[in-house]
């Protein structure tokens, strides 16, 4: 079925408020989760809600926790997301970081004992609605990425999100996974009886798996093989994607504090909290130029990619966030794909909650 975009909304929300959460937390969760759905990235959207109902039934996630600030200084800030789920903690710590950007032209905040926070993009994109140039890194609790010349999973996925706003143009925005793809894209795709792309997952010999079931149990269960650094599988050819997925977790739990699962993994009981880390950074142009020449002179850059003559004339050529703003428009009008294995979850996961079934045909 494609549901409407009201209507997953509001089933998402109804299943968070049953299971505890309040109601404004709720409403930007669901937010954050149906902004994501809404650009295709199916990964991160309702899709997620069995995650969470897990999560939610070992104790780990405290759904009625509210984001605060422990530490405060100038630009920078460290908040606490209370062991929550991470997008109230996220989007409180975006806004912290946009509200110093226009104090003192930069702001820079970290977040410490958070859980999963959805798709990095959306908060570079609140920001760029701020005028800010932004930038988002985070920690995460799988152990996804097999690192260079190595047969067992060590880091996550990772992700960078960043974001430029412009004027005539909509933001640039960069969202993306350290490792080839994301390990919920893979359970997304199994969802859809779709096979997995070759290069995307490895077994602990290096050798592809492109069935879904098996390849959710490689990412999710075995404890050899995993995903590929972004750039392809863990040989010197993708090092720096590896390296890269360092820079994302040293930025986006180190420095808050937050958990390296390796090492947390030896001691985390079943019911403690992840301990995810982010990382929040905001920039007004102005404080570096004139009020509005900056998003003029990218305006500028993008028209003259955009320009560029395509390999393909049915196929113009492309600027990051484009594809996502193209779907979220056929996705309003055409309704959110729901394939019958994420029906079948949800339907469990309302009558669990003890909710009513909301999704609607568009």
């Amino acid at each position: 079925m494609r549901a409407t975009a009201d209507s997953v909304r509001a089933q998402i929300l109804a299943i968070l408020t049953a299971w505890g959460m309040p109601r404004d937390l709720a409403e930007e969760t669901a937010t954050v989760m149906l902004d994501t759905d809404l650009m295709g990235v199916d990964s991160h959207g309702i899709g997620m809600l069995a995650s969470y109902e897990g999560m939610r039934r070992a104790g780990q996630v405290k759904l009625d926790a509210r984001p605060t600030v422990l530490r405060e200084g100038g630009p920078v800030a460290l908040v606490d997301g209370g062991a929550g789920l991470g997008h109230p903690a996220a989007a409180f710590a975006m806004r912290l970081a946009v509200k110093k950007a226009k104090e003192v032209g930069v702001g820079a905040v970290a977040v410490v004992n958070s859980h999963h926070f959805g798709a990095a993009g959306w908060y570079v994109r609140q920001a760029a609605a701020e005028g800010c140039v932004a930038l988002v890194t985070s920690g995460t609790k799988t152990l996804a990425m097999v690192p260079t010349r190595g047969a067992m999973p060590v880091l996550g996925t990772n992700p960078i999100a960043f974001a430029a706003p412009g004027r005539r143009q909509p933001p640039v925005v960069l969202d993306m996974a350290t490792t080839t793809a994301a390990a919920n894209k893979v359970r997304a795709k199994a969802l859809r009886g779709k096979p997995i792309p070759e290069g995307w997952v490895m077994d602990g010999a290096g050798n592809p798996v492109t069935d879904g079931d098996a390849a959710v149990a490689q990412v999710f269960q075995k404890p050899e093989g995993g995903l590929s650094p972004v750039g392809g599988t863990p040989d010197m050819a993708s090092h720096k994607g590896y390296g890269l997925g360092m820079m994302a977790h040293i930025l986006g739990a180190t420095l808050s504090g937050a958990s390296f699962s390796p090492i947390r993994n030896r001691t985390q009981r079943p019911e403690d909290p992840d301990n995810i880390g982010h990382f929040m950074l905001a920039i007004d142009p102005t404080a570096f130029r004139l009020p509005g020449a900056f998003e003029h002179d990218l305006d500028d850059m993008v028209e003259v990619l955009r320009a560029t003559p395509p390999a393909d004339p049915a196929l113009p050529v492309l600027i990051p966030g484009d594809p996502e703003n193209a779907e979220r428009e056929a996705r309003l009008a055409d309704g959110i794909p729901i394939p019958p294995a994420l029906d079948r979850q949800i339907r469990d996961i309302a009558l669990r909650a003890n909710v009513g079934y909301l999704l609607e045909q568009a």
